[in-house]
């Protein structure tokens, strides 16, 4: 059976069962997906220079002739170094490949080759160290960079890449119709594929790159439009907008924020529309968030609904039940936690108080979603930072009610632009001003140097009274990260932290140890908290007033802001130390940035700038296709083009069932999941 585009990767001319397991790694599972692993970057074997013009220890193109290669030697440990000598004509230099027989095998006595490699040595002797190279014969001399796992080489890449093309070929397809691709300016989709991997000139790799970064925001911005328009059938909850909710807000101990008013009032204007609201909430940390949340839950019971929130962690739902049931229990609305931590019987109470209607407003983990809980009249479901839940367990949330509204509320701020994209299936009210009397945190970055310094100002304010977090990067959570955050807090306990109590809290820890530890810290039995970013998105603990940002460097600029937001919640002046030694210009730029601001939509612009939506975007984070090709940062104009592009494609064809749009449907469904919008 010939192999096509949606074979699986294996049945590819010299792939196998071996590396078909090495490309799924990568998430390639078919030739189809491995057209689409775009190049990272491209190696340019059109400028070459001579031996003795080789700038050493840079990274050079040379043309050489192989001459002699020598037998493989094994050394101690398994590793494999294999040399072979070769000259451009007039000088000779030495060819080193470290454990990769393959690619030296590929490697031909006599053969004529460009090598791209790191060269080193000096005036008399030289050497180019594990060089990539192609056959002087090779007609196109941009050759691509891809991101690699170990036992897939670049030439390994390359090789079945052209033989997924040549397949391409043989299957032609065009996802988006004529007359769009001349009103936008692209490219064919088979010359732009071709083209991005093996392309003859840096405008016909920038050509082809435009189409597929189009196709991408396309794509996502059609599907977000599906998904929302999914959600748009009838609610059941459609309520009285004749039921005042500025008796609540105006009997708040404290005055809300034109920006929470505004959120208000856009809540409560679609809780009364016929069809399920879908709105996203966000402002800074500190905002004031529950306070609007608290709003609609009132507006809801009042209209005889029930309302449900739903928390990551414990220690979040204790606090949003503290926050709401203080907010709403004068008004007489009744409010209940329900976590897995209560007692059997007492879980049994609550649940029959949920199916009579007792209760009006519910707030909890996932246990509010289990098949035990029914409710009576769930016409409200809040989410708090719901991209630390899965798509399935939101699902089974909503599915508690009969097409419920659906609020979403996130702390951590996201460029106008990119919310767009990100939630383009929700509404969105911004909350960008603080509350009034909560201070700034003061910032300030210094080097290891001033280290003690910094510690000595973290006791002075414990001997205040005040509390203290200190922050440890633990990227990837391994077993060396871990021993080295463990390690630092018993150096810490016994050091400059001496006399105090101390403990730490990390991801590593289960469920029930993290919020033990948190419950002490809030609780004041814990004066300084030594842990990792587990506490970016957590509990409310007014006595915290300074934090120490440790390695500074390996954060985000939106995350050391979410950290800093764990301190400055009471009415302490607090303060947020970064300390780094690197003394890169982007990195003294973004500390600059954490210094002098501490608006979160600010920082999050300059996040993405800096470094690009990569952070914003991903499975792990929302539950979204994440963008290979388009960068936001520097594609607004092309975001805006394909936006429009949208809207034109589905106000004609608003379920993409004319022939000509079925095969940007079916690119569409293998973005996303067929259920969210199928």
């Amino acid at each position: 059976m010939p192999t096509t585009l949606f074979s699986e990767i294996e049945y590819l001319k010299g792939v196998g069962r071996a590396r078909g397991e090495k490309y799924r790694r990568l998430g390639i599972n078919s030739p189809y997906e491995l057209i689409y692993h775009i190049p990272r970057d491209y190696l340019d074997f059109r400028a070459h220079v001579p031996v003795r013009q080789a700038v050493l220890n840079e990274y050079n193109v040379l043309k050489l002739t192989v001459f002699r290669k020598m037998p493989p030697q094994r050394i101690k440990g398994g590793l494999v170094i294999c040399k072979a000598a070769a000259t451009d004509g007039t000088d000779d230099i030495l060819i080193v490949v470290y454990n990769n027989v393959y690619s030296f095998q590929a490697m031909k006595e006599g053969g004529e080759y460009y090598m791209y490699g790191k060269v080193t040595g000096n005036f008399l002797r030289r050497e180019i160290s594990s060089p990539v190279f192609i056959s002087t014969d090779e007609t196109v001399l941009i050759q691509p960079k891809y991101h690699l796992t170990q036992g897939l080489s670049a030439n390994m890449i390359r090789t079945n890449m052209r033989q997924a093309l040549e397949i391409m070929k043989n299957e032609p397809f065009e996802t988006l119709p004529p007359g769009i691709l001349e009103k936008y300016r692209l490219c064919p989709l088979m010359r732009a594929l071709e083209s991005i991997h093996f392309p003859d000139s840096e405008l016909s790799a920038e050509t082809a790159r435009r189409r597929l970064a189009f196709d991408e925001l396309l794509k996502l911005q059609i599907g977000m439009s599906l998904m929302r328009t999914r959600s748009r059938r009838s609610t059941a909850f459609g309520m009285d907008s004749s039921i005042d909710v500025n008796e609540f807000t105006e009997g708040l101990p404290f005055e809300l924020t034109d920006d929470q008013k505004k959120a208000v009032k856009e809540i409560t204007a679609d809780l009364c529309r016929d069809v399920p609201m879908n709105r996203l909430l966000q402002g800074d940390v500190g905002s004031g968030k529950t306070a609007v949340a608290a709003a609609a839950c009132y507006f809801a019971a009042k209209n005889g609904i029930q309302s449900a929130l739903m928390a990551p962690t414990e220690i979040l739902a204790s606090q949003h039940y503290r926050t709401l049931s203080g907010f709403l229990e004068p008004f007489g609305v009744r409010v209940c936690l329900l976590t897995g931590s209560v007692t059997a019987k007492k879980k049994e109470k609550i649940r029959g108080e949920l199916s009579a209607g007792e209760i009006d407003v519910i707030v909890g983990t996932h246990a509010i979603i289990q098949k035990d809980v029914e409710y009576k009249a769930l016409g409200l479901v809040i989410t708090d930072e719901q991209h630390r839940f899965g798509v399935a367990q939101r699902a089974a949330l909503a599915e508690k009610g009969d097409a419920p509204h659906k609020l979403v509320m996130s702390a951590t701020p996201i460029p106008r632009t990119l919310a767009l994209i990100i939630y383009g299936d929700l509404d969105i009210s911004a909350i960008t001003q603080l509350p009034k009397g909560r201070k700034p945190v003061s910032t300030y970055a210094v080097t290891g140097k001033l280290r003690s310094r910094a510690f000595g100002f973290v006791r002075e304010r414990l001997d205040e009274g005040r509390q203290a977090y200190v922050v440890c990067p633990m990227i990837e959570e391994s077993e060396s990260e871990l021993f080295a955050v463990k390690t630092y807090a018993e150096n810490a306990a016994q050091g400059d932290l001496k006399g105090y109590t101390t403990a730490l809290l990390h991801g590593k820890m289960r469920a029930a140890e993290k919020d033990r530890v948190m419950q002490k810290f809030r609780d004041g039995e814990i004066q300084v908290l030594i842990c990792t970013t587990v506490v970016e998105v957590g509990v409310d603990v007014p006595n915290a007033a300074v934090m120490v940002i440790e390695n500074a460097e390996r954060f985000g600029l939106s995350q050391l802001h979410q950290l800093r937001g764990r301190v400055g919640r009471g009415s302490f002046e607090s303060t947020c130390i970064l300390i780094t030694d690197n003394t890169s210009e982007e990195c003294v730029k973004r500390m600059k940035i954490m210094s002098s601001t501490t608006d979160g939509f600010k920082i999050s612009e300059e996040d993405l700038k800096m470094r690009g939506p990569g952070d914003f975007f991903g499975n792990a984070q929302h539950g979204l296709p994440p963008l290979k090709i388009a960068d936001i940062a520097c594609n607004m104009e092309l975001m805006k083009q394909a936006q429009d592009c949208a809207g034109e494609i589905l106000s004609d064809d608003p379920l993409l069932e004319k022939p000509q749009n079925r095969p940007l449907k079916m690119d569409v469904m293998r973005l996303f999941s067929r259920d969210i919008i199928g």
